[in-house]
């Protein structure tokens, strides 16, 4: 395995798109591991589906309970670096952000080798067509700039569900232990690849690359609320008070 991406599903039996994950697998170096987060619906049936039909690039993981998108997309991570992939990503189930686009991320890791982490961001710019409410607009720019102070570092977009890395012994690190933030666990494995984990050095900012995106769309059943927007920006203080220990 080169490439894998790994896909949180929870409760995806109506939303998750068979052609999307037909585009990803044209890519010939790419593996897709689907994880079932303790569904309620027909998501694992839908799974094992999607795997009878795409062949053994397909793998797929059952969670018997509901362990939420940080632990599912850990644990996803974790089987890819068992595999022994070269790269891993992860990439909403909704396909909010394109095949096209989680492709366009993978090929700037594969033609800069020096850099390690490559994270899609959500810039509304001409010539993007980035389709998002303006209250998640807003509300995403206030935890952003909270993000970023937090992690000192100059990072527009920490929350875009696309981001694909090297795999290097910092990166097996930085997956050992559990994430202790359940919705802003993106924040806080960019706060152990910046500063270090396991005595494993940080990355330089050299070696992060935000890739503005050319599309995206918001899709409707988005599991995240105004509470768990509260809920992210609580645990941003609690991730702080951890990298300090590491700055």
């Amino acid at each position: 395995m080169r490439t894998a991406i790994v896909i949180p599903c929870f409760n995806e039996e109506d939303r998750l798109d068979l052609s999307s994950l037909q585009l990803l697998l044209e890519e010939e170096d790419v593996e897709l591991i689907l994880v079932d987060d303790g569904s309620a619906d027909g998501t694992r049936e839908k799974l094992h589906s999607v795997k009878d039909q795409l062949g053994d690039r397909v793998q797929v993981t059952i969670l018997a309970e509901n362990v939420g998108k940080a632990e599912a997309v850990r644990k996803g991570m974790n089987l890819a670096l068992a595999l022994g992939a070269r790269h891993i990503g992860y990439l909403d189930a909704d396909f909010a952000t394109p095949a096209t686009e989680m492709i366009r991320l993978l090929n700037t890791l594969r033609h800069e080798p020096a850099v390690h982490a490559v994270l899609g961001s959500r810039w509304l710019h001409m010539g993007a067509s980035i389709e998002r409410s303006s209250f998640r607009h807003y509300a995403g720019r206030v935890f952003a700039t909270f993000a970023s102070n937090i992690l000192r570092m100059p990072v527009y977009d920490t929350q875009c569900g696309a981001k694909v890395f090297s795999v290097t012994p910092l990166l097996e690190a930085s997956l050992r232990e559990p994430f202790t933030s359940s919705w802003a666990f993106d924040v806080e494995l960019l706060g152990r690849l910046r500063y270090g984990c396991e005595e494993v050095p940080g990355y330089h900012l050299r070696e992060f690359r935000e890739v503005p995106l050319k599309a995206w769309r918001d899709v409707r059943g988005s599991k995240m609320r105004l509470r768990d927007m509260m809920k992210a920006t609580l645990e941003l203080f609690v991730i702080g008070l951890r990298l300090k220990q590491h700055r």
